[in-house]
């Protein structure tokens, strides 16, 4: 793996590349779209983007954990989780990117 992280400049320069705008609008567009999609997250609706994945919130209960250290159970409360589960085509490229 080389450690490399993908950037919301790094987007908005690809959007410049390949689209054609100034990097304003490509900087503009891209927060635009990861707005959208934090907000629709947040009302508790699925993102889902063809040949990428979805996106999604899930309900968990509450439940008894347990400190591993010292053993005391400890309550965890409520919460809402993101998760994401990649298409079947990501999940091809992933694994044919493991090959090389």
């Amino acid at each position: 793996m080389t450690g490399k992280t993908l950037t919301r400049m790094d987007l908005s320069e690809a959007v410049f590349r390949e689209v054609g705008l100034s990097r304003n609008e490509s900087a503009q567009l891209v927060e635009t779209v990861l707005d959208e999609m934090s907000d629709a997250l947040a009302r508790g609706e699925q993102v889902k983007i063809s040949s990428f994945g979805t996106f999604s919130i899930r309900d968990k209960s509450a439940r008894i954990g347990r400190n591993p250290k010292t053993g005391e159970e400890v309550p965890i409360n409520p919460r809402r989780v993101l998760t994401f589960r990649p298409s079947h085509l990501m999940k091809d490229r992933v694994a044919d990117g493991n090959k090389s």
